[in-house]
């Protein structure tokens, strides 16, 4: 199962953390790992490589973490974006992604 950890500092987003294999598909064909990777991926290279918002970023296989250092309201926006959407994953597959929120970055 994949654990979507969101970050939040009052009502705004201010990183996530991710963690684990969805296990509904062999690797290589997993159709809901590929999508919440990809999601991640996008949002923390946009956030770092063209909004420029200092940030700690790390990733490993099975593993995410983006935690911004400084304060935006754009990419606060792109976390809100890829909330809707990894929460709207987490309902169409409840067996493979869990959704929790968090003050920090360890999950």
């Amino acid at each position: 199962m994949i654990r979507f950890k969101f970050v939040r500092s009052g009502k705004a987003n201010i990183g996530f953390e991710c963690s684990g294999h969805a296990g509904y598909a062999e690797a290589g064909q997993d159709i809901v790992c590929a999508a919440v990777s990809s999601a991640a991926y996008l949002t923390a290279n946009t956030i770092t490589d063209f909004l420029n918002v200092r940030s700690k970023a790390e990733a490993d296989d099975g593993y995410m973490l983006l935690e911004l250092l400084e304060e935006s309201a754009e990419a606060s926006k792109l976390l809100d974006g890829l909330e809707a959407h990894i929460r709207t994953l987490a309902k169409e597959y409840p067996r493979s992604i869990k959704v929790i929120y968090g003050g920090n970055t360890n999950a």
